[in-house]
């Protein structure tokens, strides 16, 4: 479902419409949505970007232009999620901070990879498949594992495969 209330800009694609959930988001210009992808109120994806099936990003993530979500991704706003609140009563939006999450420009979040809350991914970076990223990680990084931990550097890996690292982000980054 895509209610209403979601922006879309042009040129966005949804392959499956009827199998995402999209509420009180925006969306920017050439993104693509896979199927089975949950985007809640307040979360904002920018240009260019790429997010495949099964994926979940929450109110308070912003994800930059020519970012890669790959399947699965879970963003997690909430650092200490209890159903009930002191007085046993269930929590409402009164008793939790939500804490914002930041994916900046032409970062890449491997599949099944699970962003906690109020970190930054910086731009560039790539965050390994089931990759835990418990704070931020620095621009260009490579990071793998539970916790995740810096493991190489994208420019470094990029001239290593012979290419250039510009050519792994869109133009002006």
């Amino acid at each position: 479902m895509i209610a209403k209330d979601v922006v879309l800009a042009p040129g966005v694609v949804i392959h499956h419409p009827d199998l995402v959930n999209l509420y009180g988001c925006r969306v920017g210009e050439g993104s693509r949505i896979g199927a089975f992808v949950e985007v809640q109120r307040g979360a904002v994806i920018g240009r260019n970007c790429k997010v495949s099936s099964h994926s979940f990003i929450c109110d308070g993530v912003e994800i930059e232009d020519g970012v890669f979500i790959g399947h699965g991704v879970m963003f997690i706003n909430d650092r200490f999620p209890r159903a009930l609140a002191a007085d046993g009563r269930l929590q409402t939006d009164a008793d939790w901070t939500m804490e914002r999450t930041r994916i900046a420009a032409g970062a890449s979040i491997g599949s099944n990879a699970t962003v906690m809350s109020g970190v930054t991914v910086g731009e560039g970076a790539l965050v390994g498949a089931g990759a835990v990223v418990t704070r931020d990680v620095p621009p260009y990084a490579i990071v793998a594992g539970v916790p995740a931990r810096v493991v190489g550097d994208m420019r470094v890996a990029a001239a290593a495969a012979g290419e250039a690292a510009a050519r792994t982000l869109p133009s002006g980054m």
